[in-house]
């Protein structure tokens, strides 16, 4: 059987055992088809990756990528043409032989939208980019179009006023050289083709008696109208012009008779062998529709493999520090714990593997922010087995209580942070799709680490004995703190913060955004030898009249680039004088981005969608599953956490980019994760029937809840400190926004998310206690 076919097998085998396990009644049957998912699923994985391996992306490995899109061309009356899927998929065709043709080995070319075609090239040379991108975006439109036969007699009227131009014919330029002298000509030729390039058959460049030629080769159909061309050219005593991309490359005349040969030649001027070649690949090649490269990011293998440094260093030290901490926090428990989050490991490596996703950067970063956002469900149900254990019951009604009560918590925690990951693969393009498949994968395999495995190690290890006694560390006791009675002090330190960063944001205006969203060339550039400082290249600039590019140092493990952010096209024209200027230092190009400005307003448009799509979800969700006043709470706690970082981001100077949107989107998840773990125990403590006002039962939650509140966001950190150590310019950003954002986040589900459910909850003389309980009144559309 094909491998294939084993993973079909063994894909429903496994649905079987899980609706198995879901359903069945028996204790021991659901411990025995546990392991056996739970083993057969890891193994499975450990040998997709082992097998199929993960590919990597273009900034791991070096390369660049052009994201081209398709212009319609006007109709005969000047309307607007829509692109149409058969005009992507023949651009498609053309661009994957144009390339092919490099010699570039394993590119990925595939559509992006409805106009838009993602062209990767790994290993490109920098020094070829020029030529790259000119093949590319050469349309090559070849048109051989009859001269009037009385060409220059005419066009000498016109241009004195003594005559019209004849309908059906314009005045076109034509320049070549002679005897090396340029001549500068106009002939009167048709409008429309009498024969299109799309006939040619073959195109190749050679050398001839006249130098650099190109040959043309036609189909039959081709072969017949040519020869026709050339017989009215030939009784006429005219001329045929070539015309490519509606410039006039040459205009000969026929000596010796019609040619029905179906072969022709283009020579003549000063073609060289670059541009003879070229013009022979477009030829052969011709795009039916033109395109405009509307995006370019190049990254050297250096770099790439610097990243991966970068990335596998902040990797390990968060993974250590995590491993660490939960193992003397929980003990024993802990190290089920951490075996549950080696199995999350293998699953996500395992799923990337198997479904073929790029490893990117920001991918990275999203590996290890799940590896935190991964212990999570564990210390909820950690802490809710310290509350079991507490009131005297046996370890094993004690750990089957833990389970069943924080699984409602851990499913509407994760289902609230996957929506704004689905929302994020749906909008976003390039390397931040790849942070949304690993951020969706981790979502997945943490659900089934902690709700399978990690329960399965317990069953196992009380019924073998093992465990007869759970002790954990107790980092913060019982606390009786009124922080409802402190929501004033809380919201008007919140909105003073707010304005603030709304001020500052203002303030720096253009400046917050990088090149990603406003267009541009962002380049960096690594020194061999003595590196110029910031003020040197600044000056350096001056001379070539780009004084407002943006320079600064920035730091990847243990090297450091020179970034010149620029206007768009300016890139390679400042890394010449640079290198000309500085040669001591032997400055390399290890990456150049280039954005056009539509693409950039675009981004920004699309990120404001996402991000508003995402809160939309979340309310509609929050309100299915809570009620109204704690979606409130939660879209509030978001837009909190969200303007905060962005404003912290202004204050300390940094520029919002692609990977940022990523950062800022994942922080709305994270947000919204912490005050649903929060909103889950107010709930509960209202549904309980407890004694006292809703406010009072509000802060004993919130007091329940501040031990796995700090215990969550302190494993977020540990493992974002790792990135923003090790994580160079681009992952140190991310960690940045996340170091801010769960900051923030902590902050606001305890002092800002329940002190809004109270408020929103009390309008109109309403009352908390009895719209939860009318929200779960049989029929209704909560739940």
């Amino acid at each position: 059987m094909t491998p294939a076919a084993w993973t079909f097998l063994f894909g429903f085998a496994v649905l079987i055992l899980f609706g198995w396990y879901f359903f069945t009644d028996s204790e021991r049957a659901r411990r025995i088809l546990g392991t056996v998912l739970a083993v057969g699923i890891t193994a499975f994985c450990i040998h997709q990756y082992f097998r199929l391996g993960i590919t990597r992306g273009l900034d791991l490995k070096g390369g660049t990528s052009f994201l081209i899109r398709l212009v319609a061309e006007p109709g005969e009356k000047g309307e607007k043409k829509d692109i149409t899927k058969t005009m992507v998929d023949q651009a498609v065709e053309v661009i994957r032989k144009r390339v092919d043709e490099l010699g570039t080995s394993e590119p990925v070319i595939t559509p992006e939208g409805d106009d838009r075609i993602l062209v990767q090239i790994p290993g490109l040379d920098p020094k070829r980019l020029e030529e790259t991108r000119e093949q590319l975006k050469k349309v090559a439109k070849l048109e051989f179009r009859l001269v009037h036969p009385q060409s220059d007699q005419l066009v000498q009227q016109i241009e004195a006023g003594q005559a019209v131009v004849p309908p059906g014919y314009s005045v076109e330029p034509y320049d070549y050289e002679h005897a090396g002298k340029k001549i500068e000509r106009k002939l009167l030729i048709k409008k429309k083709p009498d024969l299109l390039g799309s006939h040619v058959s073959r195109a190749g460049a050679g050398f001839g008696q006249e130098g650099w030629e190109v040959h043309l080769n036609f189909d039959s159909e081709g072969a017949d109208q040519f020869g026709k061309l050339t017989e009215q050219v030939f009784n006429e005593h005219s001329q045929m012009a070539i015309v490519l991309d509606g410039k006039v490359q040459s205009a000969p005349g026929v000596k010796s008779g019609p040619i029905y040969g179906g072969s022709a030649q283009i020579s003549g001027g000063n073609m060289g062998e670059h541009e003879a070649r070229n013009l022979a690949s477009a030829l052969e090649n011709p795009l039916q529709t033109p395109v405009s490269i509307e995006e370019e990011r190049t990254a050297s293998a250096s770099l790439g493999e610097d990243a991966i440094k970068s990335g596998l260093h902040a990797g390990i030290l968060g993974l250590a520090l995590t491993v660490f901490c939960v193992l003397i926090y929980y003990h024993f428990a802990g190290v089920i714990a951490n075996i549950a989050l080696a199995v999350n490991v293998a699953l996500l490596f395992g799923a990337l593997a198997s479904f073929g996703a790029v490893l990117t950067l920001p991918g990275i970063a999203g590996i290890i922010l799940t590896l935190g956002m991964a212990v999570d469900a564990n210390v909820l149900i950690y802490e809710r087995l310290r509350e079991e254990l507490a009131e005297g019951k046996s370890i094993k009604t004690a750990v089957d209580h833990a389970f069943d009560r924080a699984f409602t918590a851990i499913f509407d925690a994760n289902v609230t942070t996957l929506i704004t990951a689905v929302i994020l693969f749906w909008k976003a393009s390039g390397p931040v799709k790849g942070f949304a498949v690993t951020l969706m994968m981790g979502i997945v395999a943490s659900l089934f680490s902690a709700m399978i495995v990690t329960r399965n190690l317990f069953e196992w290890a009380i019924r073998i004995g093992l465990l007869k006694k759970v002790t954990m560390w107790n980092l913060i006791g019982a606390t009786r703190i009124d922080f409802l009675g402190k929501r004033k002090i809380a919201i008007t330190l919140s909105v003073l913060v707010i304005a603030a960063s709304i001020g500052i944001f203002a303030m720096r205006g253009g400046k917050n955004f990088g090149v990603d969203f406003k267009g541009g060339d962002r380049l960096t550039l690594e020194a061999a030898g003595p590196r110029p400082s910031d003020n040197q290249v600044r000056e350096a600039l001056k001379e070539i009249n780009l004084a407002d590019s943006v320079v600064q140092t920035e730091t990847s493990a243990a090297k450091e680039f020179v970034t010149v952010r620029s206007n768009e096209g300016t890139g390679t024209k400042i890394s010449d004088h640079l290198q000309a200027k500085f040669p001591d230092a032997r400055l390399s190009v290890q990456g150049m981005d280039r954005v056009g400005g539509l693409v950039g307003g675009e981004l920004a448009r699309n990120s404001l969608i996402a991000l508003a799509l995402g809160m939309v979800g979340i309310l509609f969700y929050v309100t299915l599953r809570f009620e109204f006043s704690f979606a409130v709470g939660a879209i509030v706690a978001l837009l909190h956490d969200v303007i905060i970082t962005i404003g912290a981001f202004a204050l300390f100077g940094r520029e919002l980019s692609l990977v940022i949107v990523g950062a800022v989107l994942t922080i709305a998840g994270y947000s919204v994760n912490d005050t649903i773990v929060v909103y889950d125990r107010i709930r509960e403590g209202i549904r309980s029937g407890r004694k006292g006002t809703v406010q009072e039962i509000m802060n004993q939650c919130v007091n329940e809840m501040l031990s796995r509140t700090i215990l969550t966001g302190g494993v977020t950190l540990l493992t974002t400190v790792g990135l923003y150590i090790f994580g160079g310019p681009v992952l140190n950003d991310f960690a940045f926004a996340i170091l801010v954002g769960v900051l923030v986040g902590t902050y606001s589900s305890i002092f800002i998310a329940a002190p809004i459910v109270l408020w929103w909850s009390g309008k109109g003389g309403r009352d908390l206690r009895t719209e939860i309980k009318r929200a779960e009144a049989p029929g209704a559309a909560a739940v």
